[in-house]
């Protein structure tokens, strides 16, 4: 009988899974076990991460908004209040771009409220 190498598709995936443990601390960007599971916890964290950074960015722009608003005299409830009130189609993402970047025209905005 011909000889038979074995563990050509095991080791492609030993390799492919290594692969993706690179830079890896310690012995898990090594070793096949330890890298195995460090990434079941690397790639739980990286889908609730994504979930959790749409969190951070709302939090974040509601502090820009805030700092804004305090600068030119009210606070930010009292502005997002106003802004529902009269029906601006303003998101926050937007409103924290011009507090950011362009205040003259963030500060004509709250004062035509």
């Amino acid at each position: 009988m011909p000889r038979v190498k074995r563990g050509t598709i095991a080791n492609a995936r030993r390799k492919r899974l290594l692969k993706h443990a690179k830079g890896f601390m310690w012995t898990r960007n090594t070793k096949y076990r330890q890298a195995k599971e460090g990434l079941l916890h690397a790639w739980s964290f990286q889908f609730a991460d994504r979930k959790k950074k749409k969190r951070t960015m709302r939090n974040l722009w509601t502090v820009k908004i805030n700092a804004a608003a305090r600068e030119n005299g009210t606070t930010y409830s009292k502005l997002i209040n106003k802004f529902l009130k009269a029906n601006v189609a303003l998101d926050r993402k937007i409103l924290a771009d011009l507090a950011e970047h362009d205040p003259e025209v963030f500060k004509k905005i709250v004062s035509s409220l």
